[in-house]
């Protein structure tokens, strides 16, 4: 019989591979937005860097869910695998959303800063308003487990 392995890692993989594709999509733009400036002789904007970055904190919320997950089913219960399984996969699948539309955002932001030299700031907001969507995931989901 399987015991103590929480929600199976789904809640971690697939926030992971959401922050792979945002980080993916807005290192892809950053890169084409840095071309453009090294052709055109014009400074490269290092901040870039805080769009291509912005995907990766889902990894560590799923990472922290299925602690949560696994902690709450201690002593291992097999009535519980199904549900576990079930959070994770919905919450990993969330929160993995969250990061690739971030890093599609951040991918126009590169675009945007590149080309302009302004709005950083709003750039970065928008952002944080698509984080925000997976650290309610995050609270929401562990407000859902049982008590130990």
């Amino acid at each position: 019989m399987v015991q103590g392995f929480g929600d199976m890692n789904l809640s971690l993989t697939f926030a992971a591979i959401g922050s792979a594709l945002g980080t993916g999509v807005a290192g892809m733009a950053a890169v084409g937005a840095w071309k453009r400036a090294f052709a055109q002789n014009k400074v490269a904007p290092f901040a870039l860097i805080a769009f291509v970055g912005a995907p990766l904190t889902q990894t560590i919320y799923g990472m922290i869910l299925r602690g949560k997950i696994i902690e709450a089913n201690l002593p291992a219960s097999p009535e519980n695998y199904m549900y576990q399984m079930v959070i994770g996969l919905a919450a990993g699948l969330a929160m993995g959303t969250s990061a690739w539309m971030q890093g599609k955002a951040g991918a126009a932001a590169s675009d945007a800063l590149a080309e302009t030299g302004k709005g950083f700031g709003q750039y970065i907001m928008v952002l944080g308003v698509i984080e925000t969507v997976a650290l309610f995931v995050m609270a929401f989901c562990m407000m859902a487990l049982p008590k130990v």
